[in-house]
């Protein structure tokens, strides 16, 4: 049960602190909310880790470029899109990414049927209906390029994971903050150092990436990989109740049910790779 409750811990962590980010919108914008997340979680990974103790080879420093650039668009593409449409629904656009990297090249017709589940629930999703649930079209726009962005950031993190002792993270990390942190400036300009709003943003950096960063690597020394999966696949739903219970966000039953689709879709592909991987073994 241990590394269940450090996976449950992670998730609430991680979204209880992107309901905090939502509420600095207001005061500096997704675009300073990212610097501060990115850059002070930049400099408390620097420290711990010293990833300078040894340097990158050229290979490995091209694949930390670009993992540290789908790293820190990422999470400014998921943090427009949480101005504009409700968490839960922002997360589940976004985990479509990596499903679509768990799925791509498969040719299982149990996957073809996860595949139709995840696009299903992104049907319900799109904005073309004229409720007052529709959702906003742009937010949608920037979810999708946060799913886009998480499915580089697997690749392009997975083949950068050959650095010792977690410093492709701090690397791809600082990366992420060179460009990210003199946007949030040029946005919020002397904003971002009035001490509420530091306060806020180093409480954000923590739970939203040092403290689920943290677990995970504790929970996965202890999980097999098909079981992380389908914790993750919870994400959605766990966002969607902190957006409820923090910022009083409110989706409607089809809402729930598009994220119910996607959900399955995420959790069934993780069944699926570890019966093939039993298979193969």
């Amino acid at each position: 049960m241990l590394p269940l409750l450090l996976l449950l811990a992670s998730l609430l962590s991680q979204y209880v602190g992107a309901a905090s980010a939502k509420s600095l919108f207001p005061l500096v914008g997704a675009e300073g909310v990212t610097a501060l997340r990115v850059g002070l979680a930049a400099l408390m990974l620097a420290a711990i880790l010293r990833p300078w103790r040894s340097r990158p080879g050229r290979g490995d420093l091209r694949n930390l470029l670009v993992y540290g650039t789908t790293l820190g668009a990422m999470n400014l593409s998921i943090y427009r899109a949480m101005e504009l449409i409700p968490i839960g629904i922002a997360i589940a656009i976004e985990v479509t990414g990596p499903l679509a990297v768990a799925l791509i090249g498969s040719r299982r017709l149990k996957d073809f049927l996860w595949i139709a589940c995840a696009a299903v629930g992104l049907a319900l999703l799109l904005p073309l209906q004229q409720a007052a649930t529709a959702l906003d079209p742009v937010g949608v726009a920037y979810a999708a390029a946060a799913a886009l962005c998480w499915a580089l950031y697997i690749v392009f993190g997975k083949r950068a994971s050959s650095l010792p002792g977690g410093q492709a993270v701090a690397w791809g990390m600082l990366v992420a903050a060179s460009f990210t942190v003199p946007l949030g400036i040029a946005h919020a300009g002397g904003g971002l150092l009035v001490p509420s709003v530091l306060a806020a943003g180093l409480a954000v950096a923590a739970l939203s990436s040092m403290l689920p960063y943290t677990l995970e690597m504790m929970a996965l020394r202890r999980l097999p990989g098909a079981v992380f999966g389908l914790a993750v696949s919870a994400s959605p739903a766990v966002a969607a109740l902190i957006g409820f219970l923090m910022l009083g966000e409110r989706l409607s039953w089809v809402q729930w049910a598009a994220i119910a689709c996607i959900m399955c879709a995420s959790a069934g592909s993780a069944l699926g790779k570890a019966a093939g991987d039993a298979k193969a073994g």
